[in-house]
């Protein structure tokens, strides 16, 4: 299988990372406390209490579907790290609007994060073949859908379908607002991408997953808006805590080993956001970065997420900072990876051409020696990368056009 093609390109209403999200999820139920991150223990995967589904709206019905056959993970290269992408079709018909979307993990003790991709018509016949060619059921997928698309709409992620939902511990049901919806055609299908993380089981398989997804679905005639969604990626430059020591905390070595582990395309995404938004300066070292991204084209703002891994310690998006229109659109100052809900604004924020998104990611090493589920990891820089130990600075931007 060949490697998943990674670029960094300023377009539409953000900044579009190629290969897609790699660890989010999203609900918007209410909120409820959180452990500070030094307190948490992310083994289990336990998940908050079920609360009830919203009601079903009028003209809503519910879909599920599942992956085909029970899958074991198998993490590659000594790691443990398994993303598998399945092919599941909602067989729609005609054309539908996805108005919510609840992920339905099976073997919560290995399942980590899930993403979901709408495939286009034109693209399901190169999905099926990703599908045959790989052996076992699925595909890898480090990254993203591993789908070249064919046609590909401004604002969605190049590289393998329009990211369309996501699922980490603590979400439940994603709700989308009464007026915007993901817009299906007649035979449309959904790419999930699976995260099987075994750290929690000391590297051994513990069963294998037939996870699922529970569909909210109105019809293709009801007068929604199509939303799309922008990811708006920031670096991380993150060096080892003081009293760590050990190769991996040279910035090229620990480099190095995130290519081992996940290939060139990944280990490029540290350079290509240097460049973006450092303007190819020398990479400074710290744990709090940022990035600053021009929006293209109008759009309303609906709903926003902020995505770490589990050195994160808090995220922020804002709109315009430093001038008289500022303000904070997403503001998490105690990150919880357990808990990465879609908080949906109070009134969607209209954003136009010469306005610009910033997202600002504070981590911190110290949490290396402190979560138990990172303590048997080597000291290292940390940068960009796909691993449970590796790091991430995501806003997920929720946006439709105007009507």
């Amino acid at each position: 299988m060949k490697p998943i093609v990674r670029k960094i390109s300023w377009s539409a209403a953000g900044i579009v990372l190629a290969a897609g999200l790699t660890a989010c999820g999203g609900s918007t139920e209410r909120e409820q406390p959180v452990p500070a991150a030094g307190d948490r223990t992310h083994g289990s995967h336990a998940t908050r209490a079920a609360v009830p589904l919203t009601p079903l709206r009028e003209g809503e019905r519910f879909l599920d579907v599942t992956v085909p056959q029970p899958y074991t993970p198998a993490p590659p290269n000594d790691g443990t790290d398994d993303y598998r992408c399945f092919l599941v079709d909602p067989e729609f018909a005609e054309r539908a609007f996805v108005t919510g979307i609840e992920f339905l993990p099976q073997n919560t003790d290995i399942v980590h994060h899930a993403v979901f991709f709408r495939v286009d018509p034109a693209d399901v016949a190169q999905a099926r073949t990703l599908d045959v060619d790989s052996p076992g059921d699925g595909w890898t997928c480090f990254g993203g859908s591993g789908i070249r698309a064919a046609n590909r709409e401004a604002g969605g992620t190049t590289g393998g379908g329009d990211w369309i939902g996501a699922w980490a511990p603590g979400a439940t049901e994603t709700v989308l607002s009464a007026r915007a919806g993901y817009q299906m055609e007649p035979g449309s299908q959904i790419v999930m991408q699976l995260h099987y993380n075994l750290l929690a089981t000391d590297g051994k398989p513990a069963g294998p997953d037939r996870s699922g997804l529970r569909l909210r679905v109105a019809s293709g005639d009801a007068r929604l808006d199509p939303l799309h969604i922008t990811l708006a990626p920031g670096p991380i430059e993150l060096p080892c805590a003081p009293g760590e020591s050990g190769e991996l905390c040279d910035r090229e070595r620990s480099m190095m080993d995130v290519r081992r582990r996940f290939g060139d395309e990944v280990a490029a995404t540290a350079t290509q956001l240097n460049l973006a938004c450092n303007g190819g300066r020398p990479p400074v070292a710290g744990p709090t970065q940022h990035c600053d991204i021009p929006v293209r084209k109008p759009g309303l703002v609906h709903a926003l997420l902020g995505h770490m891994h589990l050195l994160g310690r808090a995220i922020k998006v804002e709109l315009n900072p430093g001038t008289p229109q500022a303000r904070t659109l997403l503001d998490v100052p105690v990150y919880n990876f357990d808990d990465q809900r879609a908080r949906v604004l109070p009134q969607s924020v209209a954003v136009k051409p010469g306005d610009k998104f910033r997202v600002t990611c504070t981590h911190d090493a110290t949490l290396r020696a402190r979560l138990p589920e990172l303590r048997s990891i080597k000291p290292r820089y940390v940068v960009w990368g796909d691993g449970t130990s590796d790091e991430m600075c995501l806003g997920v931007i929720a946006w439709s056009a105007p009507s």
